[in-house]
């Protein structure tokens, strides 16, 4: 029997399933108690039912001219007044929230997937492997996030979907580091030598214990990002390179009315306070997120 217990080979001790599921409740009562995540969870929530039932709650046409209200100013017709088209800016700001909020999720999304296989190949193989993913990374750090999209927008053409590839690249280095140094730190926990050690896969190993204890970390990074995305979305439809007109994308939309500031200066503002108040609500939620997942930030 003693030899029999010697030549068994180690059994990997897996993340206790209840105990994993408490962390996520504890973390979920952490966030329920901050009131300014809370506040912009219902922000982001807001702009989401904005989107999602545009077409119920918008009162006119987007693309409806009526050039004899053009540049009217807020009223009982037109809550946030009429465009150089006479377009009411209330519908576009509306359905704006579809396009900016579009861009940002799969933006993201695709940051993320691609970002976070990248992260745990460097992280897990090391080496050489590392070593050239890790360079990418630092190259494409090197350029200023914005001066990067406008490149690729540039050489892909100006649209609205080349401009949600060029954001999702220039984030892919930013979740790529942070998958990395996750990986680094789990991949010598004694669950993952102990599930080599009985010959289990490489891929069953990163797709079952490795990446499922970094999802934390990526969620609250998504959260913000989303944020930075939307940013940099508007500032590409405002050079020209993302959203063209007529699509009512905020940016766009600050675009066509920066010759009218002085004499409607209701055509910048409400786009420009759309934009800001959506970036807040992910940008509060999201430092919420991080205070409730990262043990790091609790007392």
């Amino acid at each position: 029997m003693a030899e029999l217990a010697r030549n068994q080979a180690p059994i990997p001790v897996k993340p206790d399933k209840e105990e994993s599921v408490s962390l996520w409740k504890e973390g979920w009562r952490s966030f329920k108690k901050n009131k300014i995540a809370l506040v912009g969870a219902a922000i982001v929530l807001f702009f989401i039912l904005l989107a999602v039932f545009a077409p119920l709650l918008a009162p006119y046409e987007i693309s409806e001219q009526n050039l004899s209200e053009r540049l009217q100013a807020p009223s009982k017709e037109h809550l946030f007044g009429t465009d150089d088209f006479g377009r009411d800016i209330l519908s576009r700001v509306i359905y704006g929230a579809r396009i900016s909020l579009w861009v940002g999720f799969f933006s993201v999304l695709g940051s993320v997937v691609v970002g976070s296989l990248l992260g745990i190949v460097a992280g897990y193989y090391g080496k050489w492997i590392d070593a050239i993913i890790s360079r990418i990374f630092d190259i494409m750090l090197a350029f200023p996030s914005i001066l990067l999209a406008i490149g690729i927008v540039a050489v892909l053409g100006s649209s609205l979907q080349n401009a949600l590839i060029a954001i999702a690249v220039i984030n892919i280095p930013n979740f790529g580091r942070l998958i990395r140094s996750r990986v680094l730190s789990i991949k010598q926990e004694e669950y993952i030598v102990a599930a080599r050690a009985i010959g289990m896969s490489d891929a069953r190993i990163l797709f079952h214990h490795i990446l499922p204890n970094s999802m934390a970390p990526i969620i609250v990074q998504g959260t913000l990002a989303i944020a930075t995305a939307i940013i940099e979305a508007a500032a590409l439809g405002f050079l020209g390179l993302g959203a063209q007109p007529p699509n009512p994308e905020w940016g766009t939309m600050l675009a066509s009315s920066k010759d009218f500031l002085t004499q409607a200066p209701w055509t910048m503002v409400f786009p420009g306070l759309a934009i800001m108040l959506t970036v807040l609500g992910f940008n509060l939620m999201g430092d919420g997120l991080r205070d409730a997942l990262d043990p790091r930030m609790k007392s």
